[in-house]
């Protein structure tokens, strides 16, 4: 069967194919430490399953508006507006399965052939691919780990054309960790304003974040100027709830009806207990919330200390999301000419499952979840460090 060309151009994220054989080693009885996928290692807190129990027993199955129940876009809308500003209102916000589903419509939404969108590099490795999706064309900035892979008004201005469209903005970044402070976010949010271009900021990491630092937002942008700026955020990553696949935008009106047109004629409705599970997360105690985030650091900690240490290898400190980001690339040769050929080492050699640079727009690092338990993580950047500087 002949298959459309958008769908032959895909390829199986790097992620989920680390992901796939890590499980199919350890089926095979083999000692695989994964620190390939970005998620929390700790349960849904109870008071959010608890409500999704509830909503089940009370029968709450059946069908809901598109662009989510009222009172989960109203809470949506009031996260937005108790921690940034925003002055949103229900009508803003749509509710979509995971912050995914949510960039996906953006993108279908406000991209025709032939647009140019502005992606800084490393990049969360689904963006260009969706960007193709909608039929318009990636343009990768490239990022360097000696400037702490961030971008200026001025790097970005360089790849300017009459046909850029959109900025994607991505802190604390997925996967690097690294985050914009506020007067670098406002640089960029002010150049991008002058230029007549749209930002979607992805802040699904915005309360993960390290050092004292306090979670930062283009929400007071979107408040002045909300026809050039979009904010994605989710539940997944703050409330360890990526299973119930719950996101969430802000975006003006005009945007707001366009996505969830999209919506109802792709998946209409997300689940409707997950609605209730992300009701009760977003309106409810975020003790559980600063303890995972207070974990993540120590974790950040005990990863930098190790990889940092490692000789003729540059890591950027993360201060934010679970991440970390070396360029080891000093270190490849015949054994592992690149991250690919490093990645695959690490699986086959050591038993551990990392995901290449490659995926993420540079081949020149690797990436490092250290959303796992302290003695598995120490273990098994060990046994990469044996891999990578065995001769």
């Amino acid at each position: 069967m002949k298959l459309a060309d958008r769908v032959s151009q895909l390829k199986t994220p790097a992620n989920l194919a680390v992901s796939a054989k890590a499980s199919e080693l350890q089926a095979q009885g083999k000692d695989i430490l994964s620190l390939s996928l970005g998620e929390p290692d700790f349960n849904t807190p109870a008071h959010i399953s608890a409500a999704a129990k509830k909503a089940i027993d009370e029968g709450f199955t059946h069908y809901t508006a598109v662009p989510g129940i009222p009172e989960l876009r109203a809470a949506a809308a009031g996260y937005f507006n108790s921690q940034y500003g925003a002055g949103a209102g229900p009508e803003h916000i749509v509710i979509s399965n995971g912050g995914k589903q949510s960039i996906y419509n953006i993108f279908q939404a406000l991209l025709n052939p032939g647009d140019h969108v502005l992606i800084p590099a490393p990049y969360w490795l689904s963006y260009p691919a969706m960007v193709e999706l909608a039929g318009a064309k990636p343009v990768i900035i490239a990022g360097s780990p000696e400037k702490n892979f961030k971008l200026t008004p001025l790097d970005l201005e360089k790849s300017v054309t009459p046909k850029t469209r959109l900025l994607v903005f991505n802190s604390p970044s997925n996967p690097t960790g690294v985050c914009y402070s506020e007067a670098e976010q406002d640089a960029i949010a002010q150049w991008a304003v002058d230029k007549g271009i749209i930002i979607l900021s992805d802040e699904v990491y915005d309360r993960l974040v390290f050092d004292g630092l306090k979670p930062v937002s283009l929400c007071s942008w979107w408040k002045k100027h909300p026809e050039h700026f979009v904010i994605v955020n989710c539940v997944g990553k703050t409330f360890a709830m990526t299973g119930w696949r719950v996101g969430y935008s802000l975006a003006d009106k005009t945007l707001t009806n366009a996505m969830s047109s999209l919506q109802g004629q792709s998946t209409s409705n997300i689940c409707s207990i997950a609605q209730k599970a992300a009701l009760a997360a977003l309106t409810g105690s975020f003790a559980e919330t600063e303890a995972m985030r207070a974990a993540f650091e120590r974790r950040r900690n005990l990863a930098y200390e190790m990889v940092s240490a490692w000789p003729d290898v540059v890591c950027p400190k993360p201060q934010g999301a679970f991440y970390v980001f070396p360029d080891v690339h000093r270190h490849y040769g015949a054994r592992f000419p690149d991250s690919v050929a490093l990645c695959n080492a690490l699986l086959d050699e050591g038993g551990v499952a990392l995901v290449p640079g490659a995926a993420f727009g540079d081949d020149r690092c690797i990436r490092i979840s250290f959303a796992v338990s302290d003695d598995i993580l120490e273990k098994a950047l060990t046994r990469t460090a044996q891999v990578l500087f065995r001769r």
